[in-house]
């Protein structure tokens, strides 16, 4: 068996079957290492982990949706300002994202691999949220990371869309990618190139969605982004001298700088720099708070705890927009894991240091 390092604590729940899978992956030709994070759970290959290769690459272990990860940008409200209210109508009174015209932004002209979800956000656990500083425990950091505590910040958690599902469906059906990327293969080259295609047009559609948001809230559009954490991708790095392949499925790198880590529309989002030798978690760190429960079993269990009004709002005063109720109970805080335990774990591990804490004011998620 290979290198396996679980990175958890006494409080962190993990599920069994992830850990399984992540054996599963590790026993694979080429891998050299897998990490799991403390928001490890099951998915058709496990979500919050990290697998380093050498000699080829398993486009499958990245999943379908490349370059999915998370922007944050600084906006020009001041958070003294902010009315929530006039915020929800606004936002309310729209059917989709796609009533916000962005010729004037991006030259809709161009072939877009996106097509119509291009400056969508999509749905499942992907959103848009307004959020305000809480707590700050490194100032002096806060700053030099260019933040300012009197502004609203924007986070956009969104990917490629249908791109990187085209572009995973097309090696499984004419390379068998499952079995692996041979490293100088044509096939090898090949996906490399589209994969890093799909990051790019993930970033662009981020930038997009961002536009959208602060345009519908009749905000100033030039936000400042601090952050684009990927957590969904494959890159080479060196490691002691020999060229590796690191695997990323719902854990963001932890040798590109700050990372944010949002929990649930429900909880805190932490600001973190990672520490400089995060080796033993395969150079990564949790991306988000990792599911607790399989979305099919959330509405039986919440339906009785919450009304029509309640579940629109979180226990932090946030408001929630969302036109879908099977999804506003999909996507609830109780379907998460507890994201201070999550980020307890990583500091035990010595992999983070912890800079800031932010609360949502507005969080925005979308069906498609």
């Amino acid at each position: 068996m290979n290198d396996i390092t679980i990175i958890t604590s006494q409080k962190n729940w993990l599920e069994q079957d992830a850990v399984i899978q992540l054996k599963q992956i590790a026993a694979l030709p080429g891998v050299v290492k897998t990490a799991g994070l403390p928001d490890l759970h099951p998915g058709k290959t496990p979500v919050g982990a990290a697998i380093i290769t050498e000699g080829l690459i398993y486009p499958h272990l990245i999943g379908n949706d490349i370059g999915c990860g998370m922007s944050y940008f600084m906006t020009e409200m001041e958070r003294r300002k902010v009315k929530p209210d006039r915020m929800v109508k606004r936002l309310e009174a729209l059917q989709s994202l796609k009533e916000i015209d962005i010729s004037g932004v991006f030259d809709t002209s161009s072939l877009s691999p996106l097509g119509k979800s291009l400056g969508t956000i999509g749905g499942g656990n992907h959103f848009a949220e307004l959020q305000e500083v809480d707590q700050l425990f490194d100032k002096e950091a806060f700053h030099q990371l260019g933040y300012d505590k009197n502004r609203l910040m924007l986070l956009i958690h969104s990917g490629s869309r249908c791109y990187g599902q085209s572009i995973l469906d097309e090696f499984i059906r004419q390379h068998s990618a499952q079995k692996g990327l041979i490293e100088g293969s044509e096939a090898f080259d090949l996906y490399l190139s589209k994969h890093d295609d799909a990051v790019n047009w993930a970033k662009i559609n981020r930038d997009l969605v961002a536009y959208r948001m602060l345009k519908a809230l009749d905000m100033e559009t030039s936000a400042v982004k601090l952050i684009d954490s990927i957590h969904n991708s494959v890159s080479p790095k060196d490691m002691d001298g020999r060229k590796v392949f690191i695997h990323r499925k719902g854990a963001a790198p932890a040798d590109q700088g700050a990372v944010i880590i949002p929990g649930s529309r429900g909880t805190l989002t932490y600001l973190v720099l990672p520490s400089s030798d995060t080796s033993v978690s395969s150079y990564s760190v949790s991306h988000g708070a990792g599911r607790k429960w399989e979305r099919s079993v959330c509405k039986a269990k919440l339906e009785n705890k919450y009304t029509k009004e309640t579940i629109r709002t979180t226990k932090l005063k946030g408001k929630v927009i969302c036109q879908s109720n099977n999804l506003l109970f999909e996507e609830a805080p109780e379907a998460y894991k507890n994201i201070d335990t999550v980020i307890q774990s990583m500091l035990e591990y010595k992999l983070i240091k912890v800079v800031a804490a932010f609360k949502p004011v507005l969080t925005y998620k979308a069906s498609t």
